[in-house]
């Protein structure tokens, strides 16, 4: 088993000689600014006489889709400083100004013509701020990281600009803080610069500095900026507090004194930055409102795993986020914000006529973070939060108690990187720590820790990488809850067939390790390559404050790739890619087997086109059984088909289709999914998204039951019909003042039929050789009530006339819809005003229903909740 990764990274290391054509070596442009003596009005024209004292800088180069050519118009900029502010003035020309696509959004719309100004201050060349104008007046700034592979929308500084359009086409100014920015203490400094113009109606790219389509990076390859002399440290101080009015009303319950039919409350906190270096800030909140404007879209889980990845949203948290990131493949990650004021994980017991209030969500009672990058090369994160006893409030005919459901928590993130040889590789690590109160529930751990070590190297003009890490995970717990963990769905040793796994209710602690290592070919002409490694041993654990859903497994994967990057009177851009994965599990057993190829094309009239092809022809799981013995299912083959229209349009749409099915007619899986958007207005944009899954399976898991000695894995054939659709509707009145509305209904059916348990061999090729049929002709099983009068599943296998065993019904249908109408005003930079109107509701229907019926029957039939909530901050510098 060993030899196998060794083998698999020498192969790698092979590879890593063919194909090796290193990509251009462009020289850096340079703009050399200017210390500026008057200040210029921020009103977008480029009038005032502070400007005359600057050079243009111009020559940009069309980077999409015919890299290197001259760009259909040509763009112009000017940058200058104080001591307090940088200034940027940008000249968009456009002999049809007329045509120029001024689309209002609310801030971080990005639509419509614009132009971003990408400023790497820390000259990493790895990490930069971009800021955003279009010549409709919204702005909005991302903070780019990892050479521009990842841009991060969420991060919102105080800053000032305005554009206007003209007869020569549209202009635009900036006036950007330097507390906005990190930089070092160097006397004169030299940072990153690249100017991004997108052109919309043609879907054309310039930049100022050109980067080549074969090359691997982005920031690393943007120009300079010179000219920056005794800038001094800007002290940043920012103090945001905030008020929160909610009133919510629902649907009485009688003789529920929780539910009373409406609510009132009142909230209020602070937010605090400080700046304790050009390069480091401190970020505090005291009793945070981490509310949510868009709710967590509906799902419905048939493997087993309860726990589902969900983006993080609340500002606090999102801020930094790349700093803290520390993945061990796919979403596995060391730190996931979310479980930070997580739901409580307590349950309550009710007796009869008792009632129970259930806090949503776990009280933060105070956060701190202290991040940022300095000019040396440290990356540096350290987050802190503690969060309250959690308590159920019980009623029992007037008489209240309380129920702990959540303990008092600490958790702690520390996070540090260092860049070294010439910003081309960096060492990392990562600790985190959880600690809950001593007298915290039994079930729950005491405590939980993480450690690891990263790392990334890349060489031959950034054209080749390789990166890995390693964490190693420690729990400590009452042996209740070490027992829990192990019989999780994530671990499962008490599966029958482990020989290397086995449950040890003594235990007081797990140990395990997790990670992974890749590389391969970024840049350099047109061909691409990547493979490697992930692994998790079976008493990984990272689940008190990082995300993971599956241990005990060793992934192989590797993918070649060929882009078509010079476009032609067919296509502007095209790529193809073979990938190839394989698993195993720490016993040796190669449990998953698969293959994939697939195209994207980006037509000559900007319509795309997806196509892929797929086969998996060993799948084999570990949990299917939960905790049963390893389980074949069926061999797989799919193909997906999308495409989708200009999306520079007025109107566009995409329409996608994934067939996936099993050998032996075992399953069948078929999605559909198509979103339209349109745009009335410059002011108004609207988007429909609907995806309807039908998915049916002879083999789907139901439940386990004892049958004498032996114990029945019950499966069943189920049709399971999953429907979607959301609604979005934007309508700015000017860049500062908008108004959203999001909608969705969710619903999802199960039916069961033609059930069947595991026999024989469980990883039979032959599904007859895995499963046995219950006779519904000789009344093997039958559907009525037990002896307590409910209704059920009844089983007689061995045919004697006594029921053997019984099982509940599995069939469900469940509704949810979540909608929400928000009034946005950022009445000064910094500051904004929310009214919020949210609506909804969450049940199941009977599962007899149609799909559409259980829509009628739980949300247009029925009182819905809802809240109403005004929520104000008032931002001080």
């Amino acid at each position: 088993m060993k030899a196998k990764p060794i083998l698999f990274f020498a192969t790698f290391l092979c590879t890593i000689q063919i194909i090796s054509q290193q990509s251009q070596s462009i020289p850096k442009k340079k703009y050399y600014t200017k210390f500026i003596t008057s200040v210029p009005e921020i009103d977008g024209a480029i009038t005032d006489s502070a400007w005359d004292e600057l050079e243009w800088g111009t020559d940009f180069t069309e980077k999409d889709p015919d890299e290197g050519t001259p760009p259909t118009y040509q763009t112009k900029f000017k940058i200058g400083y104080d001591n307090k502010y940088l200034y940027v003035a940008l000249r968009a020309f456009d002999d049809e100004p007329e045509k120029i696509e001024e689309r209002l959004t609310r801030r971080d719309g990005f639509a419509g013509d614009r132009i971003n100004v990408i400023i790497d201050s820390y000259h990493d060349k790895r990490t930069a701020f971009v800021f955003t104008i279009t010549a409709a007046g919204v702005k909005g700034e991302e903070l780019a990281t990892n050479n521009g592979q990842n841009w991060d929308a969420s991060w919102n500084p105080i800053w000032y600009t305005n554009a206007v359009v003209d007869d020569k086409g549209w202009t635009a100014e900036m006036k950007i803080p330097f507390t906005q920015l990190r930089f070092g203490n160097a006397e004169e400094q030299v940072w990153g610069l690249n100017i991004n113009r997108t052109f919309f109606r043609r879907q054309e790219r310039s930049l100022w500095q050109r980067i080549p389509n074969e090359v691997s990076g982005f920031i690393s390859e943007a120009g300079e900026l010179h000219g920056l002399k005794g800038l001094k440290s800007q002290k940043q101080l920012e103090i945001q507090p905030f008020t929160v009015l909610q009133y919510d009303t629902y649907e009485k319950e009688a003789g529920n004194p929780f539910r009373t039919g409406s609510d009132f409350s009142f909230n209020g906190g602070l937010d605090a930055k400080i700046g304790i270096t050009n390069d480091l800030t401190l970020d505090l909140t005291v009793n945070p409102d981490f509310g949510q404007v868009e709710a967590d879209p509906g799902n419905i889980v048939l493997d087993g795993f309860d726990d589902v990845f969900f983006q993080e949203q609340r500002p606090f948290f999102v801020e930094n986020k790349n700093i803290f990131d520390f993945r061990v493949g796919g979403q596995d990650n060391v730190f996931y914000s979310r479980r930070i004021g997580r739901s409580p994980q307590g349950s309550v017991e009710l007796n009869d006529g008792e009632f129970v209030d259930v806090p949503v969500n776990t009280t933060i009672l105070s956060a701190a973070k202290f991040s940022g990058k300095t000019q040396d090369g440290w990356s540096i994160g350290i987050l802190e939060s503690v969060t309250n006893n959690e308590y159920a409030e019980i009623d029992s005919n007037g008489d209240r108690r309380e129920v702990l459901v959540e303990p008092l928590t600490n958790y702690l993130v520390g996070r540090v990187q260092k860049d070294f040889n010439e910003r081309n590789s960096y060492i990392g690590g990562v600790f985190t720590s959880v600690v809950r109160d001593k007298s915290s529930l039994d079930y729950l751990h005491k405590a939980a820790y993480t450690g690891g070590v990263d790392f990334r190297h890349e060489w031959h003009n950034r054209d080749y990488f390789i990166q890995g890490n390693f964490a190693l995970s420690h729990v400590l717990g009452s042996k209740e809850a070490i027992t829990r963990t192990q019989e999780s769905i994530r671990h499962l040793f008490q599966r029958v067939d482990a020989s290397h796994l086995e449950v040890d209710p003594n235990k007081t602690s797990l140990t395990g390790t997790g990670g992974r290592i890749f590389g391969g070919k970024r840049g350099g002409g047109n061909w691409r390559f990547f493979l490697g490694a992930t692994w998790k041993s079976p008493e990984f654990e990272l689940n008190d404050i990082g995300f993971l859903r599956s241990t005990d497994q060793i992934w192989q994967f590797s993918n070649v790739e060929y882009l078509w990057q010079e476009p032609t009177n067919v296509y502007r851009r095209m790529a193809s890619r073979i990938i190839f994965r394989s698993a195993y599990d720490f016993a040796g057993h190669l449990n998953r087997v698969e293959t994939q190829w697939n195209t994207f094309v980006n037509w000559e009239n900007n319509w795309g086109t997806e196509l892929r092809f797929g086969h998996n022809p060993r799948v084999i799981s570990n949990t299917y059984l939960r905790g049963g013995p390893r389980w074949r299912n069926a061999n797989e083959s799919f193909y997906n088909l999308s495409f989708g229209s200009d999306s520079s349009k007025k109107f566009s749409f995409s329409a996608g289709f994934r067939n996936s099915f099993g050998s032996q007619d075992t399953f069948s899986v078929k999605n559909y999914d198509i979103r339209f958007n349109y745009q009335p207005l410059d002011a108004l944009s609207l988007s429909l998204s609907t995806n309807y899954t039908d998915n049916r399976n002879k083999v789907q898991y139901v439940t386990v039951r004892d049958f004498g000695n032996e114990r029945r894995y019950v499966l069943g054939e189920i049709n399971n019909n999953n429907w979607s659709t959301t609604l979005r509707l934007n309508y700015s009145i000017n860049p500062n003042l908008s108004i959203q509305y999001y909608g969705q209904p969710f619903i999802a059916r199960g039916r069961y039929k033609n059930f069947n348990y595991v026999t024989g061999n469980p990883i039979a090729t032959d599904l007859n050789n895995r499963v046995t049929f219950y006779d519904e002709s000789t009344n093997q099983i039958q559907f009525g009530a037990n002896s307590s009068g409910t209704d059920v599943f009844l089983v007689d296998e061995d045919l004697d006339g006594t029921t053997d065993y019984e099982f509940s019904n599995p069939d469900f249908s469940f509704v949810q819809l979540r909608t929400n109408l928000v009034v946005r005003w950022e009445y000064i930079p910094g500051s904004e005003l929310f009214l919020v109107w949210s609506q909804g509701t969450t049940g199941s229907v009977d599962s007899d229903r149609s799909l559409l019926g259980g829509l009628n029957n739980q949300i247009l039939e029925n009182k819905l909740d809802n809240t109403f909530l005004i929520k104000a901050t008032y931002r001080f510098l």
